[in-house]
């Protein structure tokens, strides 16, 4: 959420945003804010100038009754108690008209960073650079639904009878590669300097709506039923959420912390056939990062999270590529973001497997954190998030990558310890241990 402020002293910058985040349609908020804040302030300014009048008379009521002059004390009171009700009308429009503004502020999306690629779409997201060689072998890969279970290491029929479409259950070897590469996660960000953490995977909706947009939550959220709870689509949210109404000491920052959930998503709209399997599913886990800091810092800590995810793919050797989000692409509370993709060699073609993003301080402003210095006085944090690995769509680029003309599959050596030990899967009902 923008500052009112700048709305106010610079409305065509902010209009001009909107047009190249090609959301023409929200153009008359930005006067109507304008306009709702100007009723506010001059309603603001009549309150105070009426407390201002009641104070001065209460105390002429005291000196009155104190010379015994209880007709004209009584005078005053009278027009105490007008006044009173007066002001109790104008505190009532002072809350209605701050509700009113601060539901369409929070509509207007956040100034964009200039190195920001414009694009009405993700169609026209922006490679930037690749890292590792993509290949494609020379036998068929299978659909990864269909590697899985070769080993007998997933059931999405019984799922679909249990929970619905969009869930699934690991089995045997692939769950125990599920929670390898989490726990693998956590100890590459630990051994990075992240403080690790595992946070409430529900949290309230003034979070909710601290933290995201109004068209993410009812895209994504799922709701609990006759409480102020909502399931959380990513640990970011209440990681964020931990420092609400927070002042941070200077001293602190930057707060750089890790953390292990399960994620909830409804995954509304129709989806390609490449998004079937466990591509876009109602339930996974995921390792995140987030960062709160000074705002002149929170570029230099973009670059070293989605960094971090890349580094972390080439360990498992999966080819990966950075993919800079145009600005139609961008949520509303972000002001750059970019996609980390792995390659497939199956679909000869990169896919999402990891998002960055620099919030500035829409977040914080939102939810009201802020840093406390001696020389700037107290002020707005910046916050970012990253995805440093969601399995099991991760595992698709993994089994891919990894997969051998045998059928089956290499174990990358920073990810035998957490295996027992073990360098591949091999396709048998009795578990090998290869040494």
């Amino acid at each position: 959420m923008l500052d009112i402020k700048f709305v106010r002293e610079n409305p065509d910058l902010v209009k001009e945003n909107i047009k190249k985040k090609f959301q023409d349609e929200k153009l008359p908020l930005v006067d109507e804010c304008i306009a709702l804040d100007a009723e506010l302030r001059k309603v603001q300014t009549e309150a105070d100038e009426l407390r201002a009048k009641r104070n001065k008379l209460s105390k002429q009521i005291g000196g009155l009754m104190a010379k015994g002059q209880k007709e004209e004390a009584e005078a005053i009171k009278a027009e105490v108690s007008k006044d009173g009700d007066l002001l109790e009308e104008l505190s009532a429009k002072q809350t209605e008209l701050g509700e009113k503004l601060t539901s369409k502020m929070m509509i207007i999306p956040n100034i964009i960073d200039p190195s920001v690629p414009i694009g009405r779409d993700d169609s026209f997201n922006v490679e930037v650079q690749r890292f590792g060689e993509p290949k494609v072998p020379d036998f068929e890969v299978p659909y990864h639904t269909d590697i899985m279970e070769s080993f007998g290491g997933i059931d999405m029929d019984a799922a679909g009878r249990v929970a619905g479409n969009g869930f699934y259950y690991l089995i045997g070897d692939i769950a125990r590669l599920h929670e390898a590469v989490i726990a693998y996660a956590r100890d590459f960000m630990i051994d990075r300097g992240f403080t690790y953490c595992i946070p409430p995977y529900m949290i309230r909706s003034k979070v909710v709506t601290g933290v995201m947009s109004f068209a993410e939550m009812d895209a994504m959220m799922y709701k609990i039923e006759g409480e102020d709870l909502y399931l959380i689509g990513t640990s970011e949210h209440s990681m964020i959420g931990r420092f609400i109404d927070q002042t941070i000491p200077e001293e602190q920052m930057p707060i750089t912390m890790t953390s292990y959930s399960p994620c909830f998503r409804k995954e509304k709209g129709a989806h390609g056939i490449e998004e079937r399997g466990v591509y876009r599913i109602h339930q996974f886990e995921k390792q995140e990062m987030i960062v709160v800091c000074e705002p002149e810092d929170s570029m230099k800590w973009y670059d070293v999270l989605w960094k971090n995810t890349v580094d972390f793919f080439r360990t498992l050797d999966i080819p990966v590529r950075q993919l800079e989000c145009c600005s139609g692409d961008l949520a509303d509370l972000k002001v750059k973001s970019c996609d980390v993709e792995a390659w497939s060699p199956r679909q000869k073609k990169y896919f999402e497997v990891g998002s960055c993003s620099n919030l500035g301080d829409a977040q914080a402003r939102r939810l009201k954190i802020r840093i406390k210095s001696k020389e700037k006085g107290n002020h707005l944090a910046h916050t970012l998030n990253n995805t440093c690995v969601a399995p099991p769509r991760m595992l698709i680029a993994f089994l891919e990558n990894n997969l051998l003309p045998d059928g089956s599959v290499k174990i990358p050596e920073v990810l035998r310890p957490y295996m027992g030990g073990r360098k591949f899967f091999i396709r048998s009902t009795i578990p090998s241990r290869d040494k």
